[in-house]
């Protein structure tokens, strides 16, 4: 449904229909109203007061600003119908295409988070920044407060094209295939400047990278172009590959590949003309859990060979057939530490900030830092991490000292370096679990228990199943849980073991194990500690855990044999996620 909906279509939306399901609810108020023209009311609800604002604003349109109610901090348990409750606070994400930012950029976030939102700021799994506690007083002057800076949290969140993400190395990486950087930002206002696509089924999550290590993950979005090289009568081009459908949440789906190579120029109608799909199909707005692009072909039977014809379609001429491509094997993806620039004598200096919690003090220090030392070029990545850029030999060594006494670890323990956390139920609705203080404890005792420990580890905690955390990706990923304990239900994680990206990409295992949130510790340092043990030489723990069956894992968990249990039981059903 593109903009422009004509009168009579609209005042069919305003009339509301006897029986009405959720679904159906939605995709009427959506016709009713375009978020991004009304900015207006969210001024009048600001002076009116919290009171004031409507359900449906509540319930939907301030998504499209960025914005989520708030939980009150104790997750699903505490809600009906799978869902918490909220508070009169707000959350808010911050567009920050390509992970881009300046260091006066930085510094505006810090002093929004210390102004309004009780000094925490999370960096997300898709290079955004988000910030918490926000009244509904404060959201005129924090979205004004950052359109001065150039920033906008408009379209963060909703049915709408999320943040796009890229390579935060791009246009300084050594290693890049190209510097894909300034398709992705015309692609962004492809996207989110106009109104094309402001109702769209669902969310909508692009990458676009040059980076060979493909850092943004192409696999798990909508729409990921993976730079590509051919050679044509000896000349060298560099194109895209296309993958379409990919997604995690509780039914994760790698994106397809489709067979076709896109030349530069074509990439911005390949991107419309996917978006233009996705928006066109009636089918997908029927049920918000089926609503996502994987859905064509998880539910309806869609192939890479029908997605490819209806895209050609759409463009109106033939894209090339694919160039062979080899995904890249094992390797983090992270950018931290120290790595020299392809320009000359200037390095970019990558730093872990631990489950994305970053305060403002921490970001204050990361801007006056790129000043100092470099030219105020910051990026933020999708493992919820902080990059200075351009910065020259001389001064590297200064950096990282300064970056290590502001608590951001230029070098890193794989623990603290691989460890990604969600919001969880300290401010999301749909959490079972609270998760940036427990993977900030988990990291510690890890640290502990297994010094010395030098593999590569992803470590991806989420608070419930719709895996906002990415565990489906990850070496050991916890799945938040409740259980009972004596009268009282207690945090509690669910193992999957052994996701992985790139060349040998799958999704993690649930194994059968699950433990109270406690003892989670005990049971990673008796699974690192068998690893080291019995470990064939180099091999990873992606490697490592394919060895083994469900039940050897969850006897190396616990540490004796052990009966499988159910990765479902909860108590109560949680809906599909807002996930960045």
């Amino acid at each position: 449904m593109a903009a422009g909906t004509d009168v009579q279509a609209t005042q069919d939306a305003k009339h509301v229909p006897p029986q009405e399901t959720k679904a159906q609810r939605i995709e009427r108020l959506k016709l009713v109203k375009n978020p991004w023209e009304c900015f207006e009311e969210i001024r009048e609800f600001a002076r009116k007061g919290r009171d004031s604002v409507l359900p449906e604003w509540t319930a939907l349109y301030l998504r499209w600003w960025g914005i989520y109610t708030q939980g009150d901090g104790a997750g699903v348990v505490a809600g009906n119908g799978g869902e918490g409750k909220s508070t009169k606070y707000f959350m808010l994400r911050i567009r920050l295409p390509n992970g881009l930012l300046r260091s006066n950029q930085l510094r505006m976030i810090a002093n929004l988070a210390e102004r309004h939102g009780r000094s925490v700021a999370d960096i997300t799994v898709r290079q955004n920044i988000q910030l918490h506690w926000l009244t509904i007083e404060d959201l005129p002057e924090v979205i004004e407060s950052l359109a001065a800076v150039g920033l906008t949290p408009k379209s963060a969140c909703g049915d709408v094209p999320r943040n796009l993400t890229g390579c935060p190395v791009a246009g300084i990486a050594s290693d890049e295939i190209c510097d894909a950087s300034p398709l992705l930002l015309e692609a962004n206002e492809l996207l989110a400047a106009g109104n094309d696509f402001y109702n769209l089924p669902r969310k909508f999550k692009v990458c676009i990278t040059g980076c060979p290590v493909w850092c943004s993950y192409p696999e798990i979005n909508d729409l990921g172009l993976t730079a590509i090289k051919r050679y044509r009568q000896g000349k060298r081009e560099v194109g895209f590959s296309v993958r379409v459908g990919g997604g995690l949440s509780a039914d994760p789906h790698f994106a397809v590949r489709l067979d076709a190579f896109v030349r530069w120029e074509q990439a911005l109608p390949v991107v419309r003309g996917i978006a233009e799909i996705f928006r066109d199909q009636q089918s997908l707005r029927e049920n918000r859990d089926r609503a996502r692009l994987k859905h064509l072909f998880t539910r309806h039977a869609w192939t890479s060979q029908q997605f490819l014809e209806q895209l050609t379609d759409r463009l109106g001429f033939k894209l090339d057939p694919a160039e062979e491509e080899a995904p890249p094997a094992d390797i983090y993806r992270d950018h931290v530490g120290i790595h020299p620039q392809k320009q000359p004598e200037l390095f970019y200096a990558g730093a872990a900030v631990l489950r994305g919690r970053i305060t403002p003090e921490q970001m204050r220090a990361a801007a006056d830092l790129s000043d100092r030392f470099a030219n105020g070029d910051l990026r933020t990545t999708n493992m919820q991490n902080l990059i200075i850029a351009n910065v020259p030999r001389g001064n590297v060594n200064s950096l990282v000292r300064e970056l290590d006494q502001a608590g951001l670890r230029v070098e890193a323990t794989p623990f603290w370096r691989g460890a990604i956390a969600c919001s969880g139920a300290e401010f999301c609705k749909l959490a079972l679990t609270e998760t940036k203080g427990f993977t900030r404890w988990l990291v510690d005792e890890l640290e502990e228990r297994v010094p010395g420990f030098d593999e590569q580890l992803k470590l991806n905690v989420t608070g419930c199943p719709n895996a906002c955390g990415q565990h489906w990706i990850a070496d050991i990923g916890l799945e938040g849980k409740k259980v009972k304990q004596g009268q009282d239900f207690v945090d509690a994680y669910y193992f999957c073991l052994g996701g992985a990206v790139g060349e040998h990409q799958r999704i993690a295992r649930p194994i059968g194990f699950r433990c109270a949130a406690r003892e989670v510790p005990d049971a990673i340092e008796r699974l690192l500690h068998s690893y080291l043990a019995n470990r064939n030489d180099r091999e990873n723990l992606r490697a490592y855990f394919a060895r083994f069956s469900d039940d050897e894992l969850r006897a190396q968990l616990a540490g004796h044999v052990l009966e499988a249990v159910s990765r479902d039981p909860s108590p109560g059903p949680v809906p599909h996620g807002v996930g960045d």
